[in-house]
């Protein structure tokens, strides 16, 4: 089943001057969909890069810009009636589990408040399709690799974790009791241009062209599920055009994790090839030209030493293949910042 996309719907994209929510407002624009793009442009990280995406986004004529709190009720009722959506992409979250030990109110004012207005606008204005960004960071301190969709996810260890959880389960209820088609894509380690300052590529980057130290946590034991931009915004988009349906296999008794008795979908999405972060740091320093100096450390809390996403469902589904080896991607990303930082 299709939304219909590509031929002038009404998208709105949460986040949308966002490192996710930028690229995909872009591929989407140049479909043929008009995109509405809601950010707040806080300060959690450099405002100017924000704002230099969102320039990017405003030479499309089909953009329109809302600058509005998530969690503002009001205001995001009044964009569901005067926007009517088909469709809703909510990327807009407080990010960073590390941040989240310093400033957990951000967390539940963004993630929790902001998302229930989300879903009671899309509920109110009968939106054909809501997908909204889960986390990698649901699966706590799982060991069983790699993280299944069929895997218990109830014991989060961070709170940024607990929110994504508990976004699942609000649209979950909603798509329940209201038939709000709902699908929740737990995003694994997103890298490329354009990307967020407080990820490890972007720190990395900066400090080995500065001549400074790199902060490599876990003594450098670590691998993670690294999933190139395009990659993932092709498959946002795969699923967006595909509407959830209820899972008549799924019942009380033997319940699907990721689907259920509602119009609903839980898919993982990133890349499926756990890189070693030490590997990581070898490519960028090939494409940088330098090495790095590196000061090693213990895992930080709300960490995990390995993520690894099945993407079994999600192939099976919409066809999902991730393509960018990580030395295609880190050379991409390098060439923006420099481009972008002018060094």
């Amino acid at each position: 089943m299709s939304l219909g996309t590509g031929k002038n719907s009404r998208i709105l994209i949460t986040g949308a001057a966002g490192f996710i929510g930028m690229h995909l407002s872009m591929r989407l624009l140049e479909r043929g969909d008009k995109v509405a793009g809601l950010d707040n442009l806080n300060d959690y990280y450099d405002v100017s890069l924000k704002e230099a995406r969102l320039a990017r986004l405003q030479a499309y004529p089909d953009f329109r810009f809302y600058k509005i709190e998530l969690a503002d009720r009001l205001s995001v009722a009044r964009l569901f009636e005067d926007l009517r959506p088909d469709a809703v992409v909510n990327l807009a979250a407080q990010a960073g589990v590390r941040y989240s030990l310093q400033n957990p109110h951000a967390y539940v004012d963004s993630n929790l408040v902001g998302f229930m207005n989300i879903l009671e606008g899309c509920r109110h204005r009968q939106v054909k399709h809501l997908v909204f960004a889960s986390s990698s960071s649901v699966y706590g301190a799982n060991t069983k690799i790699p993280f299944s969709v069929s895997d218990k996810t109830d014991q989060p260890i961070s709170l940024y974790g607990a929110t994504k959880k508990a976004n699942e389960l609000m649209a979950y209820a909603y798509s329940h009791l209201y038939g709000l088609p709902t699908t929740g894509l737990r995003f694994f380690t997103v890298y490329g241009p354009w990307g967020r300052p407080d990820m490890a590529l972007f720190r990395f980057t900066k400090a080995i062209l500065e001549g400074q130290q790199i902060d490599v946590f876990n003594y450098g034991n670590m691998r993670r599920d690294f999933t190139y931009i395009d990659d993932i915004v092709e498959g946002v988009v795969r699923v967006l055009d595909s509407l959830p349906r209820p899972n008549p296999a799924s019942s009380e008794k033997e319940p699907d994790r990721s689907t259920g008795s509602a119009p609903f979908r839980i898919y993982n999405i990133g890349n499926s090839q756990p890189v070693d972060l030490l590997r990581f740091i070898e490519a960028l320093e090939t494409c940088l030209g330098r090495k790095a100096v590196k000061n090693l450390l213990p895992l930080q809390p709300g960490d995990v030493p390995a993520t690894f996403a099945d993407v079994e469902n999600l192939m099976h589904d919409v066809s999902f293949q991730p393509r960018t080896p990580i030395e295609i991607g880190i050379q991409r990303f390098v060439e923006w910042y420099r481009s972008y930082y002018r060094v």
